[in-house]
C-alpha cells in the first residue's frame, strides 16, 4: 500500500514538474497587447537631450505630433529617459520616432541618414510577473540638428527658396486652419509653364489644391523625399496628358496637424478640428488663389489632395464640400485608424465628388514579417473603399484604386503614383 501510494506521489511530482517546464516555454506577444502597458527606456548616445530639450516620442497613436506633451520622456537618474504607455486604445500596433520637440531634430543614424519608423519588439510574456510592465530598451545614435546648421535652417525655413524644373513658385499668405486656433502660414503656389507668357493673358487654369504642402515641391530636412509635383505635371502637360493646372501647396499646421486633419475622433488627446479647416479652404484658401490667379472656377476644374492623416482631410473636404471640390486625390489612408472609424466615417457620406483617386501600398506599415498584417489591413482596406464608391454611384469612370503591392509609406511612393492621378483627374481635353 505504501508502495503504491509512493508511486502515486512520484507521478503527480512528474505531473507538476511537467506543468512548471511548460510554464517556463516562451511566449512571445507584441507590448500593445500587455492589459499592463509597458515602458521604454532611451539612451541618449550623443547626450544632447536636456531639461530644456527633451526627448518626445512621435508615433503612428498620437498623429506622429513631435512635440507631444502627453509624450514628453522624463530624464532617469542614470541619464537615461523613458515613457510609460497605458495599453493603447487603438487596436494597431506603435510605429514610432523620438525627437526633441519638432521634426528639425528627430533622431537619425550614426551618419544623419534618416532611419526607418520603429516598431515595438515582442516580448516574452512567461517571465513577467502580474502586472509587470516590460521594460523596452531603445538607443538614439544622432539627432537632426547635430547636423551644421546653417544648410538644414534654410532647407527647413518656410520662407526658403524653392527651385523648380519649369514653371514658377509664389506665395500667397493666408490665416486660418483648424488646429489649436488660427495661424498664418504661406501658400506654395506652382504656376504651369507659359502661364505668365502674353499668349495665355486670358487662359483659365483648373487648379489642384494638396495638403502638406511643405513637402509636394522639395524635400525637407528629415523627411524621405518629396512628390515632385512640379516635375510631374510639368511633363504630362507638355506630353498633352493633362490640361495645364495650377497646384496650391497648403502648409500644415505642424503639431496642430493632427487636428487641422481629423474630422472624427481617432487620436487620444486630439480634438478633431476638420470641420474648422474645411471652413478654411472654402472661406479663405479658395477665394485667395481665386482673387490671385487665372483659374477655372467650377468643381471640375477644382481638386483636393492629400497623403495619410491628409488623405482623410481630402476626401472629407471633397464629400462636405463637393460643389466646391469636384476631384480628390486620397493617397496611403488609414481609414482603419481607431478601429475603421475612417471607413464607418465616409460609408455614411450621402454626397459625393466628380471623380476620386485612391492610392495605396502593400507595405504602409513597414517590411513584412511582423508588419504583415496590418500591411493586409490597409490593402484590405483599400479594396473595401473601392465597392463603398461604387455602390455610391462611383464606377470605374469615376472612381481610380490603385495599390502597389511593394510601396511603402512615404513621399517617394506618392510621387510615382502621382502621375496616374492626374491623368485620371485632369485628363487634357
Amino acid at each position: 500500500m505504501r508502495s503504491q501510494f509512493a508511486g502515486v506521489l512520484a507521478f503527480l511530482a512528474c505531473l507538476t514538474g511537467l506543468a512548471s517546464w511548460a510554464g517556463a516555454q516562451p511566449r512571445m506577444v507584441q507590448p500593445e497587447s500587455l492589459a499592463q502597458g509597458f515602458i521604454i527606456v532611451v539612451t541618449d548616445k550623443p547626450k544632447v537631450a536636456s531639461a530644456s530639450s527633451p526627448i518626445f516620442m512621435a508615433s503612428s497613436h498620437n498623429g506622429w505630433n513631435p512635440g507631444d506633451q502627453k509624450m514628453k520622456l522624463t530624464q532617469r537618474s542614470d541619464g537615461r529617459w523613458q515613457v510609460a504607455w497605458s495599453k493603447p486604445t487603438l487596436d494597431s500596433r506603435v510605429a514610432f520616432k523620438f525627437t526633441r520637440g519638432s521634426w528639425d531634430s528627430v533622431e537619425m543614424t550614426p551618419g544623419f541618414e534618416n532611419i526607418d519608423n520603429r516598431v515595438l519588439p515582442e516580448i516574452d510574456a512567461s517571465k513577467l510577473g502580474a502586472n509587470e510592465q516590460p521594460v523596452i530598451e531603445v538607443t538614439v545614435d544622432a539627432w537632426a540638428d547635430q547636423r551644421k546648421m546653417d544648410a538644414a535652417t534654410a532647407a527647413a525655413s518656410p520662407y526658403r527658396e524653392i527651385k523648380v524644373s519649369s514653371g514658377t513658385i509664389r506665395r500667397v499668405d493666408v490665416l486660418g486652419g483648424g488646429g489649436a486656433g488660427p495661424m498664418r502660414r504661406d501658400l506654395i503656389v506652382w504656376l504651369p509653364p507659359g502661364y505668365d507668357d502674353a499668349a495665355n493673358a486670358q487662359r483659365e487654369y483648373a487648379v489642384l489644391y494638396m495638403l502638406d504642402g511643405q513637402n509636394v515641391f522639395d524635400k525637407l530636412p528629415g523627411v524621405p523625399g518629396e512628390w515632385r509635383a512640379d516635375e510631374t505635371a510639368a511633363k504630362l502637360i507638355a506630353e498633352g496628358k493633362v490640361e495645364p493646372l495650377i497646384i496650391v501647396g497648403i502648409p500644415h499646421a505642424g503639431a496642430n496637424r493632427p487636428a487641422e486633419y481629423l474630422p472624427f475622433a481617432a487620436l487620444d488627446g486630439v480634438v478633431p478640428g476638420g470641420a474648422e479647416f474645411v471652413r478654411f479652404l472654402v472661406e479663405e484658401v479658395t477665394p485667395r488663389i481665386e482673387r490671385t490667379f487665372r483659374t477655372i472656377k467650377s468643381r471640375e476644374h477644382r481638386g483636393i489632395g492629400g497623403a495619410s492623416l491628409g488623405g482623410i482631410m481630402a476626401l472629407e473636404a471633397g464629400t462636405e464640400k463637393p460643389a466646391i471640390f469636384g476631384k480628390v486625390l486620397a493617397e496611403s489612408t488609414p481609414l482603419t485608424i481607431h478601429q475603421n472609424a475612417g471607413f464607418t466615417h465616409f460609408a455614411a457620406k450621402k454626397n459625393w465628388p466628380s471623380k476620386v483617386y485612391f492610392g495605396m501600398g502593400g507595405r504602409e506599415a513597414g517590411e513584412t514579417g511582423a508588419n504583415s498584417a496590418a500591411n493586409s489591413r490597409y490593402v484590405e482596406s483599400a479594396r473595401a473603399f473601392k465597392e463603398l464608391l461604387a455602390g455610391k454611384g462611383l464606377g470605374a469612370d469615376r472612381a481610380l484604386v490603385v495599390i502597389d503591392e511593394t510601396a511603402r509609406h512615404d513621399e517617394n511612393a506618392w510621387a510615382a503614383r502621382f502621375g496616374p492621378a492626374l491623368e485620371f483627374l485632369f485628363p487634357a481635353n
